[in-house]
């Protein structure tokens, strides 16, 4: 009632000085005296407390049924009916799925080793000289006969790489073609995706 005047033009431009009266309203989400926090630096901060909420025994739940989703999509792949990315490590990339076909478009005598060890360790179990004398004959034949082949798949898959993979990293593919004429077709993984004699 007997405020001066000068006290009252004070209390009057405080008032528009006040920020309730400013016209940028503050969030209502965010907290006084505090900065919304920017989308990155918000999920990361649910991530670690999603993270956080999960016990030992749940996360090595979660970690043996994603192992399991994987070794299940490397089995199917595997089987040649999967993605070629869900291969193992060593079978991925064009240049090993070339050594594969060309191995797999041919005979090769390394794959028969084993069902003609089996008929020569029974021939040479007999008590026969004869078959004796055949089974070691089969054996030498059987190892020249591997060692040629080799020679001859070594020379024409390095032949074809390098026409086909000029410049590209083919360390290994040689050795590992050798490895896979040594196993049945039949029994090979990855299957067989050629048939014999189709051109790879």
């Amino acid at each position: 009632m007997f405020r001066s005047r000068a006290k009252e033009e004070k209390a009057a431009t405080a008032d528009q000085a006040s920020p309730t009266d400013s016209k940028q309203p503050r969030d209502p989400q965010a907290p006084k005296g505090r900065p919304t926090p920017k989308r990155n630096e918000a999920q990361t901060q649910r991530r670690s407390v999603a993270n956080t909420t999960l016990t030992r025994k749940d996360a090595s739940k979660r970690q043996r049924d994603e192992r399991r989703v994987q070794m299940e999509k490397q089995r199917q792949a595997l089987s040649g009916r999967g993605n070629e990315r869900d291969l193992p490590l060593r079978d991925r990339g064009p240049v090993r799925k070339f050594a594969r076909d060309y191995i797999d478009s041919r005979f090769n005598v390394a794959e028969f080793f084993l069902p003609m060890a089996v008929v020569i360790l029974v021939l040479s179990v007999v008590q026969v000289p004869a078959l004796q004398n055949i089974a070691l004959l089969l054996w030498l034949v059987i190892i020249i006969l591997i060692v040629v082949d080799s020679f001859l798949n070594v020379f024409r898959l390095r032949k074809q790489l390098a026409e086909r993979f000029p410049g590209q990293d083919t360390k290994g593919t040689v050795w590992y073609s050798l490895m896979r004429s040594l196993q049945m077709r039949r029994l090979r993984l990855p299957k067989p995706q050629v048939k014999r004699g189709e051109r790879p």
